[in-house]
C-alpha cells in the first residue's frame, strides 16, 4: 500500500498545472462523496445520536452562540 501511495505521489508531481487543477476538482468531489457516505452510515448505525442529543440540550439551555 505504501508503495502505491508513493507511486501516486510521483505521478501527481508530474502533472501539468491544468492536469493538477482537474485532479483537485475530481478529488474534492470524490472525498466529499466518501465523507457523505460515512456520515450517512454512522447516522444509520446511531453513532451520532449522542452528539445530536447533546446539541439539542445545549440549544434548549441557551448554551449556543450565534456567529
Amino acid at each position: 500500500m505504501v508503495r502505491k501511495i508513493e507511486e501516486l505521489e510521483q505521478h501527481i508531481k508530474q502533472l501539468s498545472p491544468e492536469q493538477l487543477r482537474q485532479f483537485r476538482t475530481w478529488y474534492e468531489e470524490f472525498d466529499s462523496e466518501a465523507w457523505d457516505e460515512q456520515i450517512e452510515h454512522d447516522t444509520q448505525k446511531g453513532r451520532l445520536d449522542d452528539l445530536a442529543i447533546q446539541a439539542i440540550k445545549d440549544l434548549q439551555a441557551a448554551q449556543c452562540k450565534r456567529k
